[in-house]
């Protein structure tokens, strides 16, 4: 009888299987297929990425940005430039980082599996009982509790019957391997209710991406956005991205953590810091012996994320207003900012009003 099944070894999995090893739980992790593979994530991130590598700096950096450039059109339209006179970004190797944190949390006293499939979930008055079919044929493990942190179409969420996230998007990322060290990300307010983008990652290259509702041709409008910037587009991959989280994220021995709960921010898609965060949450609060404590997740994740999640649904709402308002209030605001990446609430922080007071 295991303390914790861990289904899925992205950034929310890892950081939750380090933390709850590191209390002395019993867990076991497993990953589909090979930890960070296959990418379908962007790698530009906040620095405080930072403060959940312990170290690997020097080892997963690719660039660093300090601001980015919008448009209302395509490229070679009209761009509005937002930016700090300091490094506010960074893009960073995000297959590394998963397979970092993956060694973190064997570090600390996971087992984390590679190449096995969980295809079964029981959850009972005791315990949970999972099915995995790895290398050697199909495996059953109890524990006390799963965690499912297995992205967007999470197996144990279906499982389970756990309510679904309110919207997922389909993502398209695309890989142009000539160098490009800017320090500006251009972002295109050129799609359906989201934005398409490009992000320099230094010798690595550069990144495009976009992300569409349901139904849309996302294929095409790929094309086409990277045909406007003549990408030589050498590699493609492709996801969700799920938005808007379900009002209940856990069952009666089970929690989601990360993608599979829509832990994201809802104007960019972006879960890793906010996964990582409710990870922590999750292994501060819930006790494997105590189902009460799953309550205490609930109330802590959402306490600490939902300011900023209502926040991030009011900024997407700008992607859908007229183009002229749009470029309004782009011209209006433009300029030196002092708003965090991840943290819409910054809007309205002291350093924000500063900065849009320093233009006058």
């Amino acid at each position: 009888m295991h303390d914790v099944v861990v289904v899925g070894a992205g950034p929310a999995g890892s950081r939750y299987a380090r933390r709850a090893a590191r209390k002395g739980l019993d867990v076991l992790a497993f990953e589909q297929g090979t930890v960070g593979e296959p990418l379908a994530c962007s790698g530009h991130v906040s620095t405080d990425i930072w403060e959940y590598t312990e170290g690997a700096r020097g080892e997963l950096l690719q660039n660093e940005v300090s601001g980015a450039r919008f448009y209302t059109d395509g490229p070679g339209g009209d761009a509005h430039p937002f930016y700090k006179d300091e490094v506010i970004s960074n893009v960073i190797d995000r297959v590394g980082l998963d397979r970092h944190l993956a060694d973190l949390a064997r570090e600390a006293g996971a087992d984390v599996r590679e190449q096995h499939t969980v295809v079964g979930v029981e959850e009972g008055r005791d315990g949970v009982t999972v099915e995995a079919k790895g290398p050697d044929g199909v495996e059953t493990h109890r524990a006390k509790m799963i965690a499912g942190c297995d992205g967007p179409k999470s197996r144990v969420r279906r499982e389970l019957g756990l309510p679904e996230p309110d919207e997922l998007l389909h993502g398209v990322l695309g890989f142009d391997e000539t160098a490009d060290h800017g320090d500006f990300v251009d972002v295109h307010l050129t799609v359906p209710r989201f934005f398409a983008w490009r992000i320099p990652r230094g010798e690595a290259g550069v990144e495009y991406g976009l992300a569409v509702p349901p139904g849309d041709d996302a294929r095409g409008r790929f094309e086409a956005f990277t045909d406007g910037y003549d990408a030589d587009v050498t590699r493609r991959c492709s996801g969700l991205i799920p938005i808007g989280p379900p009002k209940r994220v856990t069952g009666r021995r089970s929690f989601l953590v990360g993608d599979a709960a829509a832990q994201t921010k809802p104007f960019t898609g972006g879960g890793i810091l906010y996964g990582m965060t409710a990870a922590d949450h999750a292994a501060r609060e819930i006790d494997p012996t105590d189902p009460s404590t799953l309550g205490d997740y609930e109330r802590a994740w959402r306490e600490d994320l939902r300011r900023e999640i209502r926040l991030g649904h009011a900024v997407r709402a700008g992607y859908s207003v007229p183009k002229p308002l749009q470029k309004a209030g782009m011209k209006a605001f433009e300029g030196e900012i002092g708003v965090h990446m991840d943290r819409p609430s910054t809007l309205f922080s002291r350093e924000q009003l500063k900065a849009l007071l320093s233009r006058s």
